[in-house]
């Protein structure tokens, strides 16, 4: 086997289609876009969801529910997670940016205090929101909970 003598693997090569070259061709005439209609005609170009004329699913599956505007979304993190955080950092007082910096949540993100888990140090914890068993645990074990 030399350079000169290599061929691409049987079947692997198709010469691409030219419509609308000529009669002779045999794709000449109607290019193989069929008599009439739109698909047809130039700049002919479906529309997503587009059943042939028929009501689209989209327009007669009837809408429902509600999104509201004025929702206010928390990142929520748990005592156990405060827990560890003031643990390995030898923290008394757990804020925001004490959980930026561990990564827990971003710069633009708020958040709300959840009860799961437990504290056993004294800790001040500054978020956005309290759930009420969180409130009742920090203040259990003679810490603050701060709310911004």
């Amino acid at each position: 086997m030399n350079l000169n003598n290599l061929r691409p693997a049987e079947g692997s090569v198709k010469t691409r289609k030219r419509v609308g070259r000529g009669a002779g061709s045999g794709l000449g005439g109607t290019s193989t876009r069929g008599h009439k209609g739109a698909k047809q005609r130039s700049g002919y170009s479906k529309k997503i969801g587009f059943e042939g004329g028929q009501m689209p699913l989209q327009r007669r599956v009837p809408k429902f529910g509600f999104k509201n505007i004025n929702r206010v979304e928390y990142k929520a993190i748990n005592l156990d997670t405060i827990q560890k955080l003031a643990e390995a950092k030898s923290l008394f007082k757990v804020g925001v940016n004490d959980l930026i910096e561990a990564g827990f949540i971003s710069s633009n993100q708020l958040v709300k205090v959840l009860g799961n888990g437990g504290l056993t140090i004294k800790l001040d914890v500054e978020a956005n929101a309290f759930s009420k068993s969180a409130v009742a645990a920090i203040e259990a074990v003679g810490g603050n909970a701060v709310k911004l």
